[in-house]
C-alpha cells in the first residue's frame, strides 16, 4: 500500500512551522554488506556518524542518526549487514539487526543495484518480509549502472516483495534522497520529537573515536585482516582547560601475532598513517586538539570471546 502523497519528491513540505502535524519515528536501514547503509545514514544526517569502507561487515553495531526538520524528526538506525554468521561476533551482529526490525516504524531495505541477485539478497528480502513493518525498497548506487539497465532492475525487484515504496537512489551523490525522506515522512507516527533538536547520534565521542581509528585500518588493509581487527579506547584524558589537548590511548586488536607487523608496517609507517588521519578526524569531531597514542595487541580468538565482545559493545 502507498501512503497518500508518498510519491511526491519535493522538499517544500519541510517549510512548515510549529508542531501541528509533527511526526517522528524510527527508520531501520537494512541490507547486505556494502549496500551503502552507512553512506546513506551520513548523507541524511549531514555529518559523519558511521564509518564507511569498501570492506564487508564494516558496521558492527546499531548506530542511530537523528535528522530533525521543522515538520518532523527521523531517527535512522544503521544496522550490521545481513550475512551468514560464522563467529560469535557475527551472530551477535545479526541478532542486533533482527531485534532492530521489531522495534521501528519503518524499514528501508537497501540493495546495491549493481550486485547480481543471489541467495544472499533473497535472504535479506525474506528477512524484512517476515516483519509487519512497512518496508521501502531503496535501489542504491544508481550512479554506477547504465540507465537502460535501471528500469528493468526496478521492475524485477518490485516483484520480489511487498514494498510500500520502491525508490532508486544514490547515497553517495544524494540522488532521490530527499524523495526518500518525503515519502518516509508519511509513515512516521504523529508524535513529538524523540531526541532534542540538536541531537545527531546516541553514540559517545569515545565510541566514535574508536570507530574512526578502525575505519583507517579497514581502508589500509586487505584479505582477512579487516575482519579480525577491533579498536578499544583504553584511556581518555580530558584537559583541564577547554582549549587544552584531549589525550586518547587506544589499542588496535588483531587475532594473531603474525598480524601485528602488518598493522604496524615497516618502521611503524602503517600505524603512523592510521594515527595521523584518525587523529585529524577526531579533532574535527571534537573541535579540539588531540593526542592519539595507538598500540597493537594480539588477542587470538577474540571474535568468540564474550567479555571482549561486551567491551566492544557488540551485544547479544
Amino acid at each position: 500500500s502507498r501512503a497518500p502523497g508518498a510519491d511526491h519528491c519535493g522538499a517544500a513540505g519541510y517549510r512548515m512551522s510549529g508542531t501541528k502535524g509533527y511526526r517522528s519515528g524510527t527508520v531501520a536501514l537494512v541490507g547486505r554488506p556494502n549496500a551503502g547503509k552507512s553512506t546513506l545514514l551520513n548523507r541524511l544526517v549531514g555529518v559523519k556518524v558511521a564509518i564507511t569502507s569498501n570492506k564487508p561487515q564494516t558496521t558492527r553495531h546499531r548506530i542511530l542518526g537523528v535528522l530533525t526538520r521543522s515538520r518532523g524528526q527521523f531517527v535512522f538506525v544503521d544496522t550490521p549487514g545481513v550475512h551468514r554468521p560464522h563467529y560469535r561476533m557475527n551472530r551477535r551482529m545479526m541478532h542486533t539487526t533482527r531485534s532492530v526490525l521489531r522495534d521501528v516504524d519503518l524499514i528501508a531495505l537497501l540493495i546495491d543495484v549493481t550486485e547480481k541477485f543471489g541467495a544472499g539478497l533473497q535472504y535479506a528480502i525474506d528477512l524484512v518480509g517476515r516483519t509487519e513493518v512497512p518496508t521501502f525498497l531503496l535501489l542504491n548506487k544508481i550512479d554506477c549502472i547504465a540507465k537502460p539497465k535501471l528500469l528493468p532492475a526496478i521492475a524485477s525487484y518490485s516483484e520480489k516483495g511487498s514494498w510500500a515504496e520502491v525508490i532508486p537512489i544514490s547515497a553517495r551523490k544524494g540522488d532521490n534522497c530527499e524523495c526518500f525522506l518525503d515519502a518516509a515522512y508519511n509513515y512516521l507516527p504523529k508524535a513529538g520529537p524523540l531526541f532534542p533538536d540538536d541531537s545527531l547520534t546516541d553514540r559517545s565521542e569515545r565510541f566514535l573515536a574508536a570507530e574512526l581509528v578502525r575505519e583507517q585500518v579497514l581502508r589500509r588493509t586487505r584479505d582477512e585482516l579487516p575482519y579480525t581487527t577491533a579498536v578499544t579506547v583504553d584511556e581518555w584524558q580530558e584537559p583541564e582547560k577547554d582549549e587544552g589537548t584531549v589525550r586518547i590511548f587506544a589499542t588496535i586488536m588483531v587475532d594473531g601475532e603474525s598480524q601485528k607487523p602488518i598493522i604496524i608496517g615497516r618502521g611503524g609507517k602503517m600505524l603512523k598513517a592510521v594515527g595521523t588521519v584518525a587523529r585529524a578526524q577526531i579533532e574535527a569531531m571534537l573541535g579540539r586538539k588531540v593526542f592519539l597514542d595507538l598500540h597493537v595487541k594480539a588477542r587470538p580468538g577474540w571474535r568468540e570471546d564474550p567479555p571482549v565482545l561486551d567491551q566492544l559493545e557488540i551485544k547479544d
